[in-house]
């Protein structure tokens, strides 16, 4: 039986997130139970080429068999992903680079793809939706004064998010939708230092 990741210097955890499929296919899982038909069907991909990644993030322990059930006479199985392996600042420090580079790009690859798909669908709409990109020049105090000022964010939403399953539990009738939120901080490559691109390739707008 195969294990589950804990922590991100795993060398399953990179070749788990080495494809672009299989991070979509570990997003939806995330959310949600689902079998390689639904996860096909949601993903507009050929069956079993879905199949082959769920199989695979099944064996590198990224996601784990929640129940079977008998279709037309075959089995479906149901897969759902484990939680994410918990990362302390100093397990971050010491993890091998390849393993944050993994773990970062799968992450913005879920971003772009959670936020295009939101803004299409009227995501932005809302008159308090925030988009910001905020270029700085920072000391090393200026930059740990925002990542503890993240953090307590962080803290807030997760207590803001508790208090509402609680009403919800109490019996409260609530507009429930579902909700995005970003963060990050980290040290830049600025656009004018970035190193000249073959004329021939433009960036996409």
């Amino acid at each position: 039986m195969t294990s589950q990741i804990e922590n991100i210097g795993d060398p399953r955890y990179v070749r788990a997130l080495g494809h672009p499929l299989r991070v979509r296919i570990l997003a939806i899982l995330e959310e949600r139970t689902a079998s390689a038909v639904e996860l096909a069907r949601m993903l507009s991909a050929d069956i079993g080429v879905v199949a082959y990644h769920v199989r695979k993030l099944h064996q590198l322990g990224l996601i784990e068999l929640e129940r079977e059930t008998r279709v037309r006479g075959a089995i479906q199985r149901h897969y759902r992903a484990y939680e994410r392996p918990r990362v302390s600042e100093e397990a971050w420090r010491e993890a091998p680079p390849v393993a944050k580079q993994a773990a970062v790009d799968a992450t913005l690859q879920q971003i772009y793809d959670y936020g295009r798909a939101s803004n299409a669908a009227g995501g932005f709409d809302r008159g308090d939706a925030h988009i910001t990109r905020t270029a700085l020049r920072l000391d090393r105090a200026g930059w740990e004064r925002i990542a503890e000022s993240l953090l307590e964010t962080l803290r807030v939403v997760a207590q803001v998010e508790e208090d509402t399953r609680e009403r919800v539990a109490a019996g409260e009738e609530l507009e429930l939708e579902d909700v995005g939120l970003v963060m990050m901080l980290f040290q830049a490559m600025p656009f004018s230092r970035r190193p000249p691109q073959d004329p021939g390739c433009v960036d996409d707008v």
